[in-house]
């Protein structure tokens, strides 16, 4: 864990695009926690019920349960709950991702307060959230950003404008925990506002990890 650069934060800031960026630029692992908790968290979590009841539980509720019924507060607290029970199985990724080189890891699922835990050091993690204006702009361009879904599947619910206000307000209330958390445990937070562009960001946090980079 010692080698693991962190890249936590909230939807829609980038944190995937940067991570890729990195990747390439240093030829380096990037581990995405959407894409694993879509698939192999989920089979893991199943498998071990009494472990991961948070998990199990929301795989049973209905789309309107999850979206609709439940109020953004509600599901902002669920989501935390859940990436807490979850991370030993993002640890567990990590550790099979064997190489002397260092990794990155992304992720919104990766919160401050679990990855404090993991380093040694506070540029070893940053925090990226976007600014409410460039999530309105990602709101409005990015198909994933404007449509229901879980993994890549869309879901269907009696009142979808209800369902995605709840969503961007849970959305935003994560950021909110998640800016709050990083600046407690000490670590940096960059607002992501649409100017710099994936390069420029990616740039910024390169710098940030520049003493934890190989030598390109």
């Amino acid at each position: 864990m010692g080698t693991v650069l962190w890249i936590g934060g909230a939807q829609w800031a980038g944190k995937t695009t940067v991570a890729r960026i990195l990747a390439e630029r240093f030829g380096l692992t990037a581990y995405h926690y959407d894409f694993h908790d879509a698939r192999g968290h989920l089979d893991r979590a199943m498998a071990n019920a009494l472990r991961y009841p948070h998990r199990n539980a929301a795989v049973n509720d209905s789309p309107d349960e999850q979206w609709v019924q439940r109020s953004p507060e509600r599901m902002a607290a669920d989501c935390l709950r859940g990436f807490t029970e979850r991370f030993d199985m993002a640890l567990d990724d990590l550790r099979a991702l064997s190489t002397t080189r260092p990794l990155i890891a992304e992720g919104w699922g990766l919160r401050p307060e679990l990855v404090a835990t993991r380093v040694t050091a506070p540029d070893q993690a940053v925090f990226l959230v976007p600014s409410e204006e460039f999530r309105q702009h990602q709101l409005r361009e990015l198909d994933r950003a404007r449509s229901l879904a879980i993994g890549h599947l869309a879901v269907e619910v009696s009142d979808p404008v209800l369902a995605q206000a709840n969503r961007v307000a849970r959305d935003r209330l994560l950021a909110e925990d998640a800016v709050r958390s990083a600046r407690l445990c000490g670590f940096r937070v960059i607002t992501v506002d649409g100017r710099l562009g994936a390069g420029g960001v990616a740039d910024e946090v390169q710098e940030h990890f520049r003493k934890h980079l190989p030598r390109r």
